[in-house]
């Protein structure tokens, strides 16, 4: 029987019940002992959901409290110091939150690990920090306890952990390199690989025979030292005589395939769906005696899988690898919800297109199905009813629109260009009189649990359209009042109305649709709900300039207009997959320039498209950036350049490196770019710096995913960097990101002593 197992399940729980338990125990309304007993039912029914798919092998070790980069950290011991870590003691699960999020319930708070997306997706890692001399060890034992718990669930196990290689990749530190080309990291497997090899001679002693080991990195442009150094690492694995299975996802290995020649694992596994390619390629570096693991079903979208086109790519090295080949989704499915059967309002028409983890899970166990019993009758009545919904998607009338077709076939003549931004700024400051260091916030306020309510209420009918308008136009002048009281330059209506800066667009644009329950975890207890673009978008009505019209006339100071670019909207929904990604992002810019427009006409002088997953949306393999960059930066012009010189364009972007493409972020030509700076130091402004960036920046000075209050005197010192690498003259001050998911006690104490620091600034 063909053998199937799984990269990685969910952690959150269908109605994010891990969030919920994480976000209480933090608030002291339940103990560390109530929470972990979340977490383990949580283990149980996702273990429980996968032997029931009928899976081979279970995958343990993919549950986090936070963030499974900083489990296998903690793991390591690798604290750094400011966490006050006791030598030769366990680390204990606050100590992993404080790392996470600057607090816990115990402990001392303190800036947080810094934090950056996991490759080109929209989840957050939690960075390693690396130090040269660090003594690695077994500091916490969360991963064999959490093996003994589902073999004694009667499960059959495959620990899942991440890869040496990977995770030096993925660290950085002040005598190295995040990422790069830095050879001085190889040096720490010395007194890394021991530890590796003490987990998997435990993990061997505890009965398993396969472990996952993780190494995404042979996905990216590897160094030659890097390449070489698999070879040895692995022979140093190998003597902890348990069977490895090496898992690649997101890319096809191109020339790291030469990695896996004679490399002493047990088996390989690799993404058929971002690389359908390199099946023979890898194939062939493989000996007859290793298993090669085939990533078939999507884990990163959501649509149904062709599994007649999957079985024709698996039939052939099946019937030579027999027992060999085992099947599994393309990566974890952590980037996917967790199940279909919970959506309940779902158009029964589109909810026949789609395939959740579980049931892509299900998928699985059918595909296999089809290679070992294809005579079978309910395998093929199985196989039937999947071909069916694929054709109905496939001629539906729902999925393309004339007339977006006719204005994309125009869209060529549309400009893209406006005068040099030394021209712009001036008009610009002639009509917005700011001071220097002017201040700013990055859009959204605080939600309080009323105004979630009110939302709530009004969707379901329960609260009738003029009371809610009422009520948001009253929390609309509190956030303005607030802002003013405070001393802030340019305000922000706070965005009471929008449940998620890209749902919330989606709602309101032809061509989407949308779940209950298709949460997906975003970073620690961030979760996010992705629309779904499923055919051709279009603009009915404008959809955020009442509000904004309507906060810019209760002051005399400018609003901004805030919206959500098309490459983010691209990047954070679930996208179809019958076109290029780049078509449909035309189509949002196109959107998204009649709205720019029309916040313009209605005396909106400052107007912000924020761009956060620009960088997410890169290629792993620089060869084919340059493609990418070109229709990202076009598709944003697309959406920006229908404005006057005195509207002043801003846009954000968060949470990314940005020194290798910072002339495409310069071609975008915002008047004003604000980023993500706080965690990081200011280091991010080295790329700004060197290439002499022309344009307006906000460095941020408030870590917003952090509880902590900065004090004035920390913001201050921050931004004397910042003018020690770029003109004062150029340079604004504002939190890191959007304030929705703070409260409004830490929000007012915070912005105070910002506004504060900008005075500070001016006299200094």
């Amino acid at each position: 029987m063909t053998i199937t197992h799984n990269i990685g399940f969910p952690r959150i729980g269908v109605e994010r019940e891990l969030k919920r338990a994480q976000e209480s125990y933090w608030a002291g309304k339940i103990t560390q002992d109530e929470l972990e007993a979340v977490g383990r039912e949580l283990r149980a029914r996702h273990w429980r959901v996968q032997a029931d798919a009928g899976l081979s092998l279970i995958p343990v070790g993919d549950f986090a409290w936070y963030d499974h980069i900083l489990e296998w950290t903690t793991l390591l011991g690798a604290v750094p110091a400011r966490f006050g870590q006791a030598s030769g003691q366990p680390v204990a699960l606050d100590t992993l939150f404080r790392m996470g999020r600057g607090r816990a319930p115990t402990g001392t708070p303190t800036a947080a690990c810094e934090m950056t997306k996991w490759f080109d997706t929209n989840y957050h890692y939690i960075v390693p920090e690396l130090v040269p001399q660090q003594d690695y060890r077994v500091a916490r034992s969360h991963l064999f306890d959490q093996i003994r718990e589902a073999q004694a669930l009667g499960h059959r196990v495959k620990p899942v952990i991440p890869g040496p290689l990977t995770w030096l990749w993925l660290g950085k530190g002040d005598a190295f390199v995040q990422g790069a080309a830095d050879v001085n990291k190889l040096a720490l497997l010395e007194r890394l690989l021991p530890v590796y090899v003490q987990v998997l001679q435990t993990i061997k002693a505890l009965g398993v025979q396969w472990v996952q080991i993780d190494e995404p990195i042979l996905g990216l442009d590897l160094p030659l030292a890097w390449q070489q150094a698999y070879a040895e690492v692995y022979r140093t694995l190998a003597t902890a005589d348990v069977s490895i299975l090496l898992a690649t996802y997101f890319a096809d290995l191109q020339d790291n395939t030469a990695v896996l020649k004679g490399l002493p694992v047990q088996g390989v596994h690799i993404d058929l769906v971002r690389g359908p390619e390199q099946l023979e390629r890898v194939a062939g570096a493989l000996n007859d005696d290793q298993v090669l693991s085939l990533g078939l079903i999507d884990g990163r979208n959501i649509w149904r899988t062709d599994l007649d086109q999957a079985r024709h790519t698996v039939s052939q090295p099946a019937a030579r690898r027999g027992d060999k080949l085992w099947l599994a989704p393309s990566c974890s499915l952590l980037h996917v919800p967790v199940d279909l059967e919970a959506e309940q309002e779902l158009d029964a028409e589109l909810k026949a297109w789609l395939s959740f983890a579980t049931q892509k899970l299900d998928e699985l166990r059918l595909l296999a199905a089809s290679l070992d019993t294809p005579d079978d009758q309910a395998t093929q009545q199985a196989l039937q009813a999947q071909r069916d919904a694929l054709l109905a998607r496939r001629n539906s009338t729902r999925i393309h629109r004339a007339d977006v077709g006719a204005r994309m076939a125009a869209a060529g003549a549309l400009t893209r260009d406006r005068r040099p931004f030394a021209e712009r700024i001036a008009h610009q400051q002639a009509q917005l009189s700011l001071p220097s260091y002017p201040t700013t916030t990055i859009g959204s306020f605080p939600q309080t649990d009323e105004i979630r309510v009110l939302r709530r209420d009004w969707k379901r009918g329960a609260l009738g359209d003029a009371a809610y308008e009422k009520a948001m136009r009253q929390e609309i002048e509190h956030v303005i009042r607030f802002q003013e009281k405070v001393g802030l330059d340019v305000l922000v209506h706070g965005e009471p109305e929008r449940n998620d800066m890209v749902e919330y667009f989606g709602e309101l644009l032809a061509g989407f649709a949308f779940t209950q329950n298709g949460w997906v975890q975003s970073y620690g207890s961030r979760c996010v709900k992705p629309p779904i673009i499923y055919g051709d978008v279009a603009r009915p009505a404008p959809m955020t300039v009442a509000w904004s019209a309507y906060a810019q006339s209760l002051t005399d100071k400018p609003v901004k207009g805030m919206l959500t670019g098309p490459v983010t909207i691209l990047q954070w929904s679930f996208v179809r997959d019958d076109q290029a990604r780049e078509t449909t992002c035309r189509q949002l810019a196109l959107a998204l320039r009649d709205e720019v427009n029309d916040l313009e006409a209605a005396g909106i002088r400052v107007i912000q498209i924020d761009e956060p997953a620009f960088r997410e949306g890169l290629p792993l393999r620089r060869a084919d950036w340059q493609r990418y960059l070109d229709w990202a930066v076009d598709c944003f012009r697309l959406s920006t350049s229908g404005v006057a010189d005195a509207t002043q364009i801003h846009t954000h972007m968060c949470y990314s490196e940005f020194n290798d493409i910072i002339e495409s972020i310069a071609a975008m030509d915002a008047d004003v770019i604000t980023i993500e700076t706080s965690r990081s130091n200011m280091e991010l402004l080295e790329a700004f710096e060197s290439f002499h960036y022309p344009n307006d920046i906000g460095p941020g000075v408030y870590d917003i995913h952090s509880p902590n209050v900065p004090q004035r005197e920390w913001m201050v010192d921050l931004m004397k960097k910042a003018g020690a690498r770029l003109p004062r003259e150029r340079l604004w001050v504002n939190p890191d990101c959007g304030l929705k998911t703070r409260g409004w006690p830490e929000t007012e104490a915070a912005l105070v002593a910002m506004v504060e620091a900008a005075r500070a600034l001016r006299y200094t």
